[in-house]
Order: C-alpha cells, then structure tokens, then sequence
C-alpha cells in the first residue's frame, strides 16, 4: 500500500492532540489504578485513548483498532492484513514519576510489519514520524520534521547503550560484558527506539518484556531510518501474531550486531 504524506500527518496531527489531552492531565492531581496485570493506569490513558479511536475511525483508511486500553474489542487485521496500533500512554510510570519521558504511540501495521509509525512526547513537545516510502523524520515544537538516519557504531569509542528507566532485565550485565567498552544512556517509554534511529544511541538491547504496542510505532521510525529491531535470533520484531500480544526479547541496532549469534 502506498502511503501519503497526507496519511501520515494527520496520524501525527492526531497523536498531538492526544498528547494535549494528556498534558491538561499531567498538569493536575490524578489519580493512579491497578489493571489486572498489575501495571498502572491513570485518567490519561483513558482519555487519549478515546480521542485517538475516534480520530483513527474518522481517517480515510479504514482499519480495525487494537489498543492497549481496548483489546477485547479486536478481532484481528482486515482482508488486507492491516490494522491500526495504538498505545495511547506509553511510559505510564514515566508519566505518575512526572520525569517527561511518555509518548503517544500509534501505528499502521501491514502483514506483520508496521508501515507507518508516530511516537509523540507531549511533555517534550518533540515527535518522530516514518513511513514506507517517506522515509524518518524528528521534529521539535512546532518546528518542521527533519530527516533522521541511523548509523553504524564509530570503532574506538564506547557503544551508546539505551537502557530502560523503570524496567530492567537479569540477562543485561552478561549480553552488556560482550559489548566492551559502553556507556549507558537512560530513558522511559519508545523513545528509547528512538535515540537509536536519531543516531543519539548506537544499540538498544530490550531483554524484559513489552508489548506490540510499546514497539509498533517506534520500530517504523527505526526502519526507515535505516536501522532494524530484530529478536535474538536475528529475526525481524513480527506483530502478525495478534492473540500474542507480549514480545520476545530484542535488539534496536543503528548498524550491524556486535554479538553475532545469540
């Protein structure tokens, strides 16, 4: 499917709105509930969800909707093996500790593969944006997006690691042992698949678990960025599985592994 410039701006319009929603939030009391799994959820979650379903019904495209804040009601991709991906919050706890560092999350994935992807952080005020055909692009403010392109580790210096803020994960010390020399860089929510595809972070290593809407719309960044978000076998980040909404672990690199074979 060909993707229009058109399409993707009105995603990304979509998700500011949704981000403005969310600060009107942030910039009061709110209070903080438990879902089932035991991670938090807020008014924010809610309501950006709510305005980013709407908005995405009202697109030209038509696409089923699987949200982190609604997935009883998705029975799966269209005819075409399509359906929008939204994380209407990502970085909840990002969001309760007030640190800045949540995004607004949506993708349009296509047999599997997600061929356009917004990720906005309202507090930041700073969004990335990529399609198919279109290429990646950053943009901060009202500021005009600009090109952004991965590239390959300098030798002779340390790895720029992107770690987890709020998440870590007991095989990381060992796969961080066979990277050398490094130097971690922290930060919450999808933004962290985004350092990688700015070229501010050279590998992120994500040995915890996540779900397909954390990493839908970030991995589109990546990609047409030119770097690629890969399991430990190698294999490309899939969200044809639906009914398996939990991804395996995996590797953002801006060039080639530095670990071969996992």
């Amino acid at each position: 499917m060909l993707i229009t410039q058109e399409l993707l701006n009105q995603v990304d319009a979509l998700a500011r709105k949704a981000g403005a929603a969310i600060m009107e939030i942030y910039g009061r009391e709110f209070t903080v509930e438990q879902k089932e799994d035991k991670s938090p959820l807020t008014e924010a979650d809610a309501a950006a969800h709510n305005m980013i379903v709407q908005g995405l019904v009202e697109l030209p495209l038509k696409a089923p909707i699987l949200s982190e804040e609604d997935t009883a009601g998705f029975a799966g991709a269209d005819e075409h093996g399509r359906y929008w991906l939204v994380d209407p919050l990502d970085g909840t706890k990002e969001f309760i500790k007030r640190n800045g560092e949540f995004t607004v999350n949506i993708a349009l994935i296509e047999h599997g593969k997600p061929v356009l992807g917004v990720v906005y952080a309202p507090a930041l005020n700073v969004g990335y944006m990529a399609a198919e055909g279109l290429g990646a692009f950053k943009y901060e403010g009202d500021g005009a997006p600009v090109a952004i392109n991965v590239a390959e580790h300098q030798a002779g210096t340390p790895w720029r690691v992107v770690g987890s803020r709020s998440h870590g994960g007991g095989e990381l010390p060992a796969l961080l042992e066979k990277l050398g020399e490094h130097e971690l860089v922290p930060m919450g929510s999808s933004l962290k698949l985004c350092l990688v595809a700015e070229n501010a972070a050279d590998i992120y290593p994500r040995l915890g678990p996540t779900s397909l809407w954390d990493t839908g719309a970030a991995q589109c960044v990546v990609e047409q960025a030119g770097g690629t978000v890969v399991q430990l076998n190698g294999e490309p980040l899939s969200y044809a599985n639906t009914k398996e909404v939990l991804n395996p672990f995996f590797l953002v690199l801006g060039g080639k592994s530095p670990f071969g074979e996992l």
